[in-house]
């Protein structure tokens, strides 16, 4: 069994980026409870050995601890906290939800520098935090992978984002191009940048995490737009996995995103990465069309 579920344990959050995915869900959505979150795990053991908690901002609950003991408890192999990271600024914090059974941390950093990181998240200080957090947790022998939403304004920035990225020491990276639904759908073309324009910054962002031998992964960037770095697109990667969605369960997340996340284009069965390749976030050839994605021919 190599299954996840992916849970969403509530939707406050301390940070109120510009792009957030859950747009509003933070004032409509109420926050489960604990007993509803440990009888989701309960019933994901049939199927998964590994469990993310996400959110929302999972550190702001109080009960987080208690909730990864009873993940462990219950046989979770690999329990990722999915974060902003800011909480984890407190060394205190991140031992006891090291002590209740954590084995990933999955921190958010979307700027190289202060200024645009707190500008995307809206939360000032947020920068120092999270690098502080990242930090603490390396210090504390734990494995961090950080996720990094690609957005106009950080787009041409990834080559210096991946460079602190790696001197922070993170084991893993991910540069995520943003889902354009939520705050970055209503704000659609201030905030989501032309892939073929941001590509080339991915590929010397990439090359960075790659020479220093650092993990590194690319999210909802179809393989056309990035050749000679298949190895780095995520999705073929990602396990079967379950989300449990404020109310909403995903049995099936690949097939979601294949059926209604993603879209491909007309072209698109010429390519030779057809059978693997899910597309872009459908949002975004609604808006921008198809003309970026050239079907690659042959080996």
């Amino acid at each position: 069994m190599a299954g996840r579920i992916d849970i969403k344990i509530g939707f406050a959050c301390n940070n109120l980026c510009r792009f957030c995915v859950q747009g509003d869900k933070r004032h409509r959505v109420k926050t489960p409870s604990t007993r509803k979150v440990r009888e989701e795990l309960e019933k994901g053991r049939d199927r998964a050995d590994g469990v993310v908690f996400t959110g929302g901002e999972p550190t702001l609950r109080r009960d987080l601890a208690e909730l990864v003991s009873f993940a462990r408890d219950a046989g979770y192999e690999t329990i990722q906290i999915q974060s902003n990271g800011r909480t984890f600024a407190s060394r205190r914090y991140c031992a006891e939800i090291i002590e209740a059974g954590a084995t990933e941390f999955s921190p958010a950093l979307h700027g190289h520098v202060p200024e645009l990181h707190d500008y995307l998240t809206r939360a000032p200080g947020s920068f120092a935090q999270t690098t502080k957090g990242i930090r603490n947790l390396k210090s504390l022998g734990q494995y961090v992978l950080t996720n990094s939403v690609v957005v106009r304004a950080n787009s041409r920035n990834l080559p210096q984002l991946a460079r602190l990225l790696v001197s922070l020491g993170v084991d893993q990276f991910q540069l995520a191009f943003v889902h354009p639904v939520g705050t970055a759908g209503e704000n659609l073309t201030q905030i989501v940048p032309r892939m073929e324009i941001m590509a080339p910054y991915m590929m010397r962002g990439l090359d960075v995490g790659l020479k220093a031998e650092c993990t590194v992964s690319t999210e909802a960037v179809p393989y056309c737009i990035l050749p000679g770095y298949e190895s780095c697109v995520v999705e073929s990667r990602i396990p079967d996995t379950k989300v449990v969605d404020g109310g909403v369960t995903v049995e099936d997340y690949r097939a979601y995103r294949v059926t209604e996340g993603k879209l491909k284009g007309p072209d698109c069965p010429d390519c030779t990465h057809f059978e693997l390749c899910e597309g872009p976030w459908r949002e975004y050839p609604e808006k921008y069309g198809f003309d970026e994605f050239r079907p690659v021919r042959g080996a």
